[in-house]
């Protein structure tokens, strides 16, 4: 057997252990059974790759069994699909979490924050998600988008008054709107790019350690920053 066919052998008998333990398998389920069971499972990526496991599983097949003779099989795996198994191994077994990776300070500012101050921001900052407490209580998340709503809402009979208004009027105008999603540290990337795909509503993943509302921010994905780094995976999710 080729060298190339040992090391496809040996990633896939990785994946299949790993599969494996995650469902408590005996060894009489057949992989077809592995996949179809995980890939239920939010918590994994196994959905994702449900068709391309059940084609390599049928490769893994005629390598084992269509052999001709002990030293040449029917088919020796190329670099290309070699490849991609060890990627998906990597994404199944070793998904990258959302931190360290979208990691950064985020100030978070008090509901009786001037108006003006925060369009001064934006204009100066570039912000565009304004975090909103009230004596370190979450209330919501103001972005330039619902502040632009919110600014076409009054009554332009006359000019816009914002001098003396608080971003908590913004907040107050609609508190139905859920424009966010809290999710801990450990929460791995491609949940956060399907939350984003199942709910297009949501503008912005706040990060805290263990995703409670009220504690600590340690970071802030969006949608454009998230997908413009994986683009092709989260094509493939839909």
């Amino acid at each position: 057997m080729g060298e190339q066919a040992n090391e496809f052998l040996a990633a896939f008998n990785r994946v299949e252990k790993w599969m494996r333990d995650e469902v408590n398998a005996p060894n009489s389920m057949g992989f077809s059974e592995l996949v179809r069971r995980l890939a239920k499972r939010q918590d994994l990526l196994v959905r994702r790759y449900q068709d391309d496991l059940i084609e390599i599983a049928q490769l893994r097949n005629a390598i084992v069994h269509d052999r001709i003779s002990p030293d040449f099989v029917i088919a020796e795996p190329n670099d290309w699909i070699i490849a991609k198994l060890l990627k998906i191994e990597g994404d199944l077994t070793r998904p990258e979490k959302v931190i360290p990776r979208f990691k950064k300070q985020v100030t978070g500012f008090d509901k009786a924050t001037k108006l003006t101050d925060i369009l001064t921001i934006i204009a100066e900052k570039r912000y565009s998600q304004f975090p909103i407490y009230d004596r370190g209580k979450f209330l919501g998340l103001v972005t330039a988008h619902g502040l632009g709503i919110w600014m076409a809402m009054q009554d332009h009979e006359t000019s816009i008054r914002i001098n003396g208004q608080t971003v908590e009027v913004v907040l107050e105008s609609d508190r139905k709107r859920n424009n966010y999603r809290f999710i801990d540290k450990e929460t791995n990337v491609f949940q956060a790019i399907d939350y984003f795909l199942k709910d297009p509503t949501v503008e912005a993943l706040l990060i805290t350690n263990d995703g409670n509302p009220d504690g600590n921010l340690i970071g802030i994905m969006r949608p454009k920053e998230l997908f413009q780094d994986y683009y092709e995976d989260w094509g493939n999710l839909n």
